[in-house]
């Protein structure tokens, strides 16, 4: 079965703890590592992420910024105001039935644990920027909310059906963590899995990347490799096309 140092976290079997966020004990350096990673990022997509991510990330500004690192419980509030998502604590990896649960009552599962400056680029499983920064913002966007809290009642009422559910997993892989989006042409992000990593940002534009467009059934007959960097990627025209497409997966 596939995994993957993104989408593993509803794929591993380990007992989900309940956390909550202890604001307080991070340090100065643990908010400069957040200030770096926020900055260098921010930058870096502002000519290759979509519109969509942009929007949201300015409908949050004031509760996801550089400044500090954020404050789970300011931004449950922000999200009351808007889609209704929360932020479910979690301690790493979760059972996957749990991951599909949670998305259905939406609530997005992060670590609290941050990356230490000599890891910048590359970590064994997902951190807080990575859930935070790559996946939450979008959630702001009704279309994008709905496909993630459809995805998990998809998942959650076939949990059983371990054929379903890998099809599942390499649905999420191709567009919740590495999907792209056509805007007028162009190719831009919006998978979290790029647009929380420097390194996968740029090399979505190398010239031998292959796009193919989007087609949700093909889509999940498609394996892929988590041992090397990613040669080919699906592209949807919008939230309300990935959305819609749910319907149709047979």
């Amino acid at each position: 079965m596939e995994t993957s140092n993104c989408s593993r976290r509803f794929y591993k079997h380990l007992a989900m703890k309940t956390k909550s966020q202890a604001y307080q004990k991070y340090t100065k350096q643990d908010h400069e590592v957040w200030k770096l990673l926020f900055d260098r990022q921010i930058k870096n997509l502002s000519d290759k992420a979509c519109n969509e991510y942009l929007e949201c990330m300015n409908i949050l500004k004031d509760v996801l910024h550089a400044n500090s690192i954020v404050d789970f419980k300011k931004l449950d509030n922000k999200f009351k105001t808007i889609t209704g998502w929360s932020i479910k604590v979690v301690d790493g990896l979760i059972p996957r039935d749990e991951f599909f649960e949670l998305l259905s009552q939406k609530q997005f599962p992060s670590s609290t644990w941050l990356r230490k400056k000599t890891q910048l680029d590359y970590l064994e499983e997902p951190d807080m920027f990575h859930d935070i920064f790559g996946h939450v913002p979008q959630l702001a966007n009704k279309d994008y909310s709905n496909f993630m809290k459809k995805f998990g009642e998809m998942g959650y009422k076939n949990r059983h059906d371990e054929q379903y559910v890998i099809r599942l997993q390499r649905l999420y892989w191709y567009t919740i963590e590495f999907g792209l989006l056509n805007d007028m042409g162009k190719h831009k992000i919006y998978g979290a899995g790029i647009i929380s990593s420097f390194k996968e940002t740029n090399h979505v534009f190398d010239k031998d990347i292959i796009v193919k467009p989007y087609d949700i059934n093909q889509i999940m007959d498609t394996d892929f490799i988590i041992s090397t960097i990613q040669s080919h990627y699906f592209e949807i025209e919008s939230y309300k096309q990935l959305y819609e497409s749910l319907a149709e997966i047979q």
